[in-house]
């Protein structure tokens, strides 16, 4: 197993293929899909009440389709399809880009507040129950993106895409990154390889105590983001009431 330290690389073009091993590990290949099974069916039977609630949400707020499906790239280069609760207008992929932009004009009312409390995220519990993703794992990417791969990058598919990992943590307020113009352009320019060589990390170093860290930092990171949207809600509410 690769530690952490080990992995000191500065750019994707940097990696040396011979240290990304993590993979190979039994508990990738064994004991995380057993892990993954157990802990979706039981956060699905604990979140189900939520689940509900979101989805009648979704449609007073903006009707049906509850959930939004788009292939990315998988397991092995398996595209597949990805399952979320819908937080944009129907279509959305249609009328703009595939990266979300800073107050991006697609997104639902109810969309913004499940995006800010990555409740939209809850739906992936369905992929993970059908071997698809993993809890955590790189985050799934476009197959435009994946299909484009090379080199190191190519390690990413060796593991199962996940809700959570190094990139996800790092690019937690990507809209506020990209900005508001151009936001594909800016995401393929200057966030994309920095993604992925926090993705060939996790590939590297993939291990029980890594899954552990991403989860416990996940945890954190979520529930700082949607204190910080509520605080600044009431906020902006107390100054309209002033």
């Amino acid at each position: 197993m690769r530690r952490e330290q080990d992995f000191n690389f500065k750019t994707v073009d940097e990696v040396d293929v011979n240290v990304i091993t993590g993979y190979k590990g039994i508990y990738n290949r064994f004991f995380k899909r057993i892990i993954d099974i157990v802990m979706s069916l039981f956060f699905l039977i604990l979140l189900s009440p939520i689940i509900l609630l979101v989805a009648v949400a979704i449609v007073i707020d903006s009707g049906f389709p509850v959930f939004y499906r788009a292939q990315r790239g998988g397991y092995n280069n398996k595209p597949f399809r990805i399952f979320k609760f819908r937080t944009m207008v129907k279509n959305a992929d249609k009328i703009g880009g595939g990266t979300t932009a800073l107050n991006d004009s697609r997104i639902t009312k109810v969309g913004n507040f499940l995006r800010k409390t990555k409740l939209d995220e809850v739906a992936n519990l369905f992929s993970i129950i059908k071997g698809d993703m993993s809890f955590i794992g790189p985050r799934p990417e476009l197959l435009r993106y994946t299909d484009a791969y090379e080199g190191a990058e190519k390690y990413i598919l060796k593991v199962r895409p996940g809700i959570t990992d190094y990139s996800s943590i790092e690019f937690i307020n990507l809209d506020e990154i990209v900005g508001a113009e151009n936001a594909d352009e800016y995401y393929e320019k200057y966030v994309l390889k920095k993604k992925n060589l926090l993705r060939i990390k996790y590939a590297a170093t993939v291990s029980l105590t890594t899954d552990l860290k991403l989860f416990w930092f996940t945890v954190w990171n979520v529930i700082k983001k949607a204190l910080k949207f509520i605080f600044v809600r009431k906020e902006k509410d107390g100054v309209h009431n002033a």
